[in-house]
This record gives structure tokens, sequence and C-alpha cells, in this order.
């Protein structure tokens, strides 16, 4: 089969196809990636490529934010500043009910904002959204650096919790939209990167600047922040807009233009992936009635909306939080200096980054299913033994419990870490998946926001002083998530949103995924075998 197509103005315009020749060049388009080798999808798309780059630096604005208001509690100054002076204990102390609210508030916003990003980035496009929520961003970090007293602080933190939240879900959905499928599952393990870049900067500011006994002692961790969502806010007037989103609007010839901007100009490439495009919109919505979120929770659609969240609840139920938001502190309980306990977060935050770089080489090979369920499952040991050593109390085993507080970082960011953000892009329905990974992130958002209330009266000192004993209660959890994804979980390395799709449709069982052969399969080799 031969696909015409001409060019005008350096942009490639296809002739009208009748439905059974888009198809066959949808089924050719789609055997085609199943054949590409991750160097030759990053060498033959450098554009794509670039600008999924260009997502996962706006998810460290996300990232900073999120660890920002966690990690300044930790600072001396910061709590003398907005704290009061304990008598007893003779150190400044920042009360349970503004920790609860510098934590939970700015992550109960993020939900908010997540939720919100749905009806914008559908109405607006993914491009004009971003816009506008780094220009809100800006507004709520300069509320955050001029403030001296909780409530004005907690206002910034709140506002910009609703940008990041509305830049937390267009910025996985503008990878998964755009990128091939030989590199899909690597590029959506650099947004879990994201996740891993922002802490560790802050960490090296405050290593930095923390023991200053001056403002700037926590004010130079909103100084990054600007500089993070300008160099964001720079490029965004060229950021191309979706295709799948023009394409879902009708609008072909701008959708085929955007896939011009992102490489696709010769040998009908445009055509071809503007093919895919409306064949995998065709057939999701034979099977849904609109694209509300709603529909999220309708028909065949409710398993593929759990499938794609549960690996994020799954990573608010498994002690990050704890481990990311709370270290810091813990080192300086457990009676290490504040300049050595930052010195130790960044050793993990380093750990961390290490643990996500080792999953771009496993994620493809292993898989989404069997790296996720042995990753948790060596957590859950993990927490058990920290929880275990927390109970003992002597120096040498807080330091061993901080020592598993590192090691954990490594396997939580080589397992569930980066496959949440890989599951939540591909398991969701295309039609829906911009409302999905909202979805998905207000459910984990929410599930932060209960812990940010909870644990400071459950691990301060001055209240239940559990401490590091709270390993426990994420180890129990954990146990529950191994259970889920053993026979939940379904394998998605190496398929087509089409596949997807297909699986879907004809609910085949989760552990029955790997091995299934699609018609989308079959009908790929056979148009290429036409071809050839």
């Amino acid at each position: 089969m031969e696909v015409d197509h001409e060019k005008t103005g350096g942009i490639s315009h296809c002739e009208v196809l009748s439905g059974q020749q888009s198809d066959a060049v949808a089924h050719l388009a789609s055997h085609e990636d199943h054949q590409q080798t991750r160097m030759q999808a990053i060498k033959q798309n450098p554009w794509v490529f670039a600008w999924c780059m260009y997502a996962v630096w706006m998810t460290i604005v996300v990232s900073f934010e999120n660890q920002a208001s966690g990690i300044v509690i930790g600072i001396p100054q910061f709590r003398k500043d907005f704290g009061y002076l304990d008598v007893d204990g003779g150190t400044y102390v920042i009360p349970a009910q503004w920790q609860a609210a510098f934590s939970a508030g700015p992550v109960a916003s993020t939900a908010i904002g997540a939720l919100t990003a749905g009806f914008f980035a559908d109405l607006l496009g993914r491009k004009k959204t971003v816009m506008a929520f780094l220009a809100v961003s800006f507004g709520s970090i300069t509320m955050e650096f001029v403030s001296t007293t909780n409530s004005l602080f907690f206002a910034g933190k709140f506002v910009n919790g609703l940008a990041v939240g509305v830049l937390a879900a267009i910025c996985p959905t503008y990878v998964g939209e755009i990128s091939p499928l030989a590199i899909r599952g690597l590029l959506t393990c650099l947004i879990a990167l994201a996740y891993t870049i922002g802490p560790l900067t802050a960490s090296l500011i405050l290593n930095s600047t923390g023991t200053m006994e001056t403002r700037w002692a926590y004010r130079a961790v909103f100084c990054a922040q600007y500089g993070f969502a300008g160099l964001a806010a720079l490029f965004v007037v060229f950021m191309p807009e979706s295709p799948w989103w023009l394409c879902s609007r009708g609008e072909d010839q701008k959708a085929l233009r955007s896939l011009a901007r992102l490489g696709y100009t010769e040998n009908g490439e445009g055509e071809k992936r503007l093919a895919i495009i409306k064949f995998t919109l065709e057939q999701v919505k034979r099977e849904t009635e609109g694209a509300t979120y709603l529909e999220c929770f309708r028909k065949s659609n409710l398993r593929r909306t759990i499938i794609s969240i549960a690996p994020l609840s799954i990573q608010a139920l498994g002690g990050v939080i704890f481990i990311a938001g709370y270290s810091t502190y813990y080192f300086q309980l457990a009676g290490f200096s504040t300049a050595f306990s930052f010195q130790l977060f960044v050793v993990l935050q380093v750990v961390s980054m290490v643990g996500n770089i080792c999953s771009w080489f496993v994620i493809d090979r292993v898989g989404r299913r069997n790296l996720t369920l042995w990753g948790v499952a060596v957590l859950t040991v993990i927490l058990m033994l920290a929880g275990g050593l927390a109970t003992v109390g002597s120096v040498p085993a807080l330091k061993g419990c901080i020592a598993f507080m590192v090691v954990y970082g490594f396997f939580y960011n080589i397992s569930i870490g980066s496959t949440a953000y890989t599951i939540l892009t591909e398991n969701a329905t295309s039609r829906l998946r911009i409302k999905t990974i909202a979805i998905g992130i207000a459910v984990q958002n929410s599930w932060y926001t209960m812990w940010n209330l909870v644990l400071p009266y459950l691990f301060n000192p001055d209240k239940a002083n559990l401490g590091a004993k709270i390993s426990f209660i994420f180890g129990g959890l954990s146990v529950l998530s191994c259970i889920y994804v053993y026979f939940y979980q379904p394998e998605t390395a190496g398929r087509s949103y089409e596949e997807l799709d297909e699986m879907y449709m004809k609910h085949v069982p989760a552990r029955a995924f790997r091995t299934f052969v699609t018609e989308a399969q079959r009908q790929g080799q056979e148009v290429s075998k036409e071809e050839e």
C-alpha cells in the first residue's frame, strides 16, 4: 500500500483516506513501532525526546515544591522565625497544627489542582494550560519568599500547590501522548527521576544555607523555585501542542503541523502518526460515551482507572512520605547535628537518583509488573526491619535504622517510584488519559494530605513519639500492596495503545497480558508482508 501526500510550506498534508486505508496505515505504523529499538527511536525522534525532556523539567518544578515545605521544617532559623521556644527542650518548635498545615495544605491543593487540570487541559489544550499555571506559580512563590507570618507562608504554599497539581497531571500526559513506543518506558521513568532531582537540589541548597542564622537559611530555597519555573516559562511558547488533543477536537491539519514540529516530516511519518492517533481514538469512542470524569468509572474504564492509579496510591501507602519528608528531622532527633543531618539527606537523594537511573535499564527488560511486585516486596522487608531497630532505641540501632532509610531510597526508585508513572500513562484510555492521570495524582495527594495531618502527631516527641516505629504501619500496608500487584496488575511493556485498548475490551486477565496475541499484532504483520 502506498500513502500519497504532498508538501506545502514544509508541512505534510494527508489526502483523504478511506476508513480501510487509514486503518491499514495505522496497523503498518504500529508494526514498525514494535520493530524499533530504543536507540533508533531516540535518533529518529530527537525533537520528541527534547520536548519530553522539557516536560521532565517542568516536573522538577513540581518535585522541588513538594519537597520544600517539608524540608524547611528541619532548618533551625525557620523554626525560630515561625515557631515558639520550647521551655522544656530549650529549642524552637513549629506548633503541630501549623506543621501539619504547612505539609498537608499544599498537598491538598495539589490534589485540587490535579483535578482541575483535566478540565483546563481538555478545554484550552496542554500548552495554554501550562502557560497559565506557570504564571500562578510565580505569584505564589513570591508570597512564600516575602512571608513573615505563618498565615502568609501557608497561603503561598497552598496557591502554589494548585499550580503544581496542574503541572503534575499535564507532564506525564504530554509525555505519554508524544513518546514513541520504544522509549515510552524510559521517558516515563525520567518523570520519576525529576521527583528525585527536586529534593536533591533542595537538600544541596539547605546543606549550604541551612545553618545560617538569617532568613536566607530558608529563603534560598524559594529563590531556586524562581529558577526552575523561569526556565520552564522561557520555552513554553515554543512547545508543540499535543497532536492527540488536536485530533480529538477534529483539527487534523493542526495535529499534522504539530507532528511536523515534533520531527515527523519525512516519508509520510506525520501521516502514519496521525493515522495511529485517529484509529486509536475511534476505537476508544466505541467504548466510551464521553470524556468526563464520570466516564472514568463506567463500564470497562473502571478497571483501567483502578489499574492506572493504584501504583500512585501504593507509593503513598509505602512510607515514602516519611522517608522523604521527615528523614532530616529524624536524623536530628537521633542525635546528629543539623549540618550532618543535611549531608545524610543529600546521600539519601543521591542513592534515590541512582535507583531511578538503574530502572531505565530494567523497566522494559524485566517488565512493569515484575519490577513493581518484587520492588514492593523488598520495601516491605526494609520497613519491617527499620521498625524493629527503632524499637531497640540504642544509638547503634538508630544508625542501622537510618541506613535502612538510605537503602529504601534505592529500592523505591528502581521499582514503584519509577514504574508508577509508566503504568499511569500506559493504562489510561487515550480519550480519558489526562483525567485518569489527574484522578491518580489527586488520590495520591489525598493520601499524602492524610499522612501530613497524622504524622506530626505520631512522630513528634511531644505527641505519640513513635519515631521510626511508624515503619511498621507502612510495612503492613505494603503487604497489602504486594497482594494487589500480584493478582491485578497487568504487564504493559512493549504494548501499543491500540493493543492495550483491545486487551481491555476483551477483558484479558491481568496475568495473561504478557503472552496474549492481539488482533492488532496480526493485522500489522499482514500489512507489513503486503508492503514487502
